[in-house]
């Protein structure tokens, strides 16, 4: 079945494209969600992760985890975070290959629970609730080092992976086509727009319309067969950087080009070492992006330009261009030096709720939650976590550099702007710890 997917990736693109008109009727979410997970899980017990099913399905769980929140297709919010566990879980237990043990991840798992000790909610919220939301992102991320750590994965895998987890952003982007209102009835104002982003967070469609917009890029840079045709792969990443650009969250669509553009780097030193075809090629895309803003920003009567530059509707400079991101992080701050030892997990946003700062928002930074609500613990765990993938970075060459640094980033660009409010981070980061192999590796990969 996995091969048969991968061996026909248009039909199995324009499948996913039915899928996201299908999600549009009322009976279609809840089996859809249901039937992905129960199949998930039955092909990772079935083949015994012989072929790395439980990599290439988690990446499809996570890829469509925003979409299937977005039509309500979940029973439980956090089903597909649950789900990325199980999968990964199954695939270390059934799988033929024996994991090198990471000592490292489990004792970041040991302390992120440490931090439950001092959680305390107020009356008549769930503590369940507090720990789950804030605690199921970074166990995705523990979860899913333990079964990448070092654990060599052939290129051709990644990209297979790569293209499980676009194809229901796929599904995604054709929901967004369909729920949309006309764009000449939308008031675009100097925020994040909820009618182009199905009705859902701006802030989680972004971030997976980015992840997207990388992956195709990635198949074009590599001329790896997406569906085949140069213009059609072309003409697919151009809809989906304008349907990024139209939800007005920056966070998940600078996050993919800056994941795009370091690849790109590296890619290009791998090949033939040269910086002018990189830059070549740099010019080339951002001539097709500049297009893509200008079209884009036309029918949203300039207002594009007003969000990215941090400008409120009357085009005059907000204060915070973060959207209150630094108020938080600053409480978060005072916090920690105050508590040093953290407040325990969840507390956070009841502790802002309680003050006389006016800042009650829940945190859309992981680095900023870990230090307040785990205080001297946390900053271990996240100066654990940046520093182990680069020792990858250092010791592989160019091509591996160009993936490693690419996930690295992506995990750190986007918990910074989102947390982990979704399974993609910490699925992500993961990856910057597999040891990426080629059947030709150490003869033709050159030549490619």
């Amino acid at each position: 079945m996995i091969n048969k997917i991968i061996d026909n990736k248009l039909l199995f693109i324009g499948i996913h494209i039915v899928i996201g008109y299908l999600a549009t009727l009322p009976w279609f979410p809840k089996p859809f969600g249901l039937g992905v997970i129960a199949f998930c899980v039955f092909l990772v017990v079935k083949t015994k992760n012989r072929n790395e099913e439980a990599f290439l399905l988690a990446m499809y769980v996570a890829g469509a985890e925003v979409f299937i929140r977005m039509i309500k297709g979940f029973v439980f919010y956090e089903t597909g975070k649950y789900s990325v566990i199980l999968l990964l879980f199954l695939g270390i237990f059934l799988g033929k290959f024996k994991q090198k043990f990471a000592i490292q991840y489990l004792f970041y798992l040991l302390l992120l629970s440490l931090g439950i000790v001092f959680t305390q909610v107020p009356e008549g919220e769930s503590i369940r609730n507090a720990i789950v939301f804030n605690l199921s992102g970074p166990v995705v991320l523990g979860i899913a080092a333990l079964y990448f750590y070092k654990r060599p994965i052939q290129k051709e895998q990644v990209l297979s992976a790569l293209y499980f987890m676009i194809l229901p952003i796929f599904s995604m982007v054709t929901f967004l086509y369909f729920r949309t209102p006309d764009i000449r009835e939308i008031v675009f104002g100097g925020g994040a727009n909820f009618q182009t982003s199905g009705g859902f967070g701006p802030n989680q469609v972004a971030t997976a319309i980015g992840a997207g917009i990388f992956i195709i890029v990635v198949f074009i840079l590599l001329k790896v067969k997406f569906t085949g045709f140069l213009i059609l792969d072309i003409l697919f990443l151009a809809y989906f950087i304008y349907r990024g650009l139209l939800t007005f969250s920056r966070g998940g669509i600078i996050t993919g080009f800056a994941a795009i553009i370091f690849f790109s780097f590296f890619f290009f030193l791998h090949k033939n070492g040269s910086l002018k075809v990189f830059f070549n090629y740099f010019l080339m895309g951002g001539l097709f992006l500049f297009v893509i803003w200008v079209y884009t920003s036309n029918i949203t009567g300039g207002m594009l330009e007003n969000r990215y530059a941090g400008k409120n509707a009357k085009g005059v400079e907000k204060k915070d261009i973060t959207s209150g991101r630094l108020d938080i992080i600053e409480e978060q701050f005072k916090s920690f030096f105050v508590s040093p030892l953290g407040i325990g997990v969840g507390n956070g946003k009841f502790k802002r709720q309680l003050s006389q700062e006016h800042v009650t928002a829940a945190s859309h930074n992981e680095v900023g939650r870990l230090v307040e609500e785990h205080g001297i613990i946390g900053f271990i765990i996240l100066i654990g976590l940046m520093f182990i993938p680069m020792i990858n970075f250092i010791f592989f060459d160019n091509l591996q550099r160009a993936f490693i640094i690419s996930f690295y980033l992506f995990w750190f660009l986007t918990v910074n702007h989102s947390a982990m409010r979704i399974a993609f981070p910490g699925l992500i980061y993961a990856l910057s710890l597999i040891k990426i192999k080629d059947n030709d590796y150490n003869t033709d990969i050159e030549n490619e």
